[in-house]
């Protein structure tokens, strides 16, 4: 049986006297993408940093490609490529120029380096933007090519800390289709993400963190499952949802919630029946409000009735 590529047990971390990890178990299979979902705070950033040796474990073990992350960090670094949360790029320079000076820096001859630099600038759109200086791209286009240098010396693992913080959606679409292409040639990622969308759309595996501890771990139609059967949804006139309430999709549940959200005497309400979505799936799982969508706002969170 082929070893995963990242092995994590027992983890642990405090900083102070607040602990941010308090045993962490995960495995992410090879060539797979695997999604850490969390509010902020839930610990997903220092996961990813005690696997890319940025930070030390306080217990617990962590083996990236049959590295251990204290006993060899040497071997995980040559392993592994990080992107943070934000666009780690020269603004100064071109897209070409960011590209050839990393080829270089990772052992790329003069003509090699401009060869693999034209090749990136091909794969992640850059061409009619390859020549212009950094500082006049869009957020997507600088995440692209911060992708595309994690990428120069094709790694086998790339964490992706919140790739798409800041993307409006066009970009994080396409960042998307990116990060599903690199899954589908084999390379494992491991992505850290506050969107339930994103961990939906990418993920073959999710783990749900929440004050340092996997609450849950699974497929995105696993975890969904945890919630029983529909979500039943009252909509006020404008057709904004006011409230909803999970059943156990059973006839008699669903009429107890319509009953139940009938009496909150909404005028001129509707109401309608859906399946549950991730959304759902993370506040039965941690009994906390929802995680912002990808195109909310805190002001517009949807209550949920428990």
């Amino acid at each position: 049986m082929t070893a995963p590529a990242i092995a994590v047990a027992g983890l642990r971390k405090a900083f102070g006297t607040q602990t941010v990890l308090d045993g962490v178990d995960l495995t992410v299979e090879r060539g797979s993408v695997f999604a850490l979902l969390g509010p902020n705070g839930a610990g997903k950033t220092t996961v990813i940093n005690i696997l890319s040796t940025l930070v030390s474990p306080d217990a617990g073990t962590a083996v990236v490609c049959g590295h251990d992350v204290v006993v060899d960090p040497a071997g995980v670094k040559e392993s592994i490529s990080l992107t943070g949360q934000y666009a780690a790029v020269d603004e100064v320079l071109t897209a070409e120029e960011n590209l050839r000076m990393m080829a270089r820096l990772s052992g790329f001859d003069r003509a090699g380096a401009a060869e693999r630099a034209s090749e990136l600038i091909d794969r992640f759109d850059l061409r009619d933007a390859a020549r212009k200086r950094v500082k006049t791209y869009s957020g997507g286009m600088r995440r692209r090519l911060d992708l595309a240098l994690s990428l120069v010396a094709t790694p086998p693992v790339i964490f992706l800390d919140e790739p798409t913080t800041g993307l409006d959606t066009r970009s994080r679409q396409a960042l998307w289709a990116i990060i599903r292409d690199l899954a589908d040639r084999g390379t494992t990622i491991l992505l850290t993400t506050q969107y339930l969308e994103e961990a939906d759309q990418l993920a073959d595996r999710i783990a749900v963190l929440d004050r340092g501890r996997v609450v849950a771990e699974g497929t995105a139609p696993e975890l969904k499952a945890r919630v029983g059967g529909e979500v039943v949804e009252l909509r006020d006139a404008a057709d904004e949802v006011v409230r909803e309430l999970p059943t156990d999709g059973t006839v008699d549940g669903l009429r107890a919630a319509i009953d139940r959200l009938d009496a909150l005497g909404v005028p001129d309400a509707s109401i309608s029946i859906r399946k549950p979505s991730l959304d759902d799936a993370f506040l039965v799982l941690t009994g906390r409000a929802t995680v912002p969508d990808v195109d909310s706002s805190t002001e517009n969170q949807k209550e949920v009735v428990r």
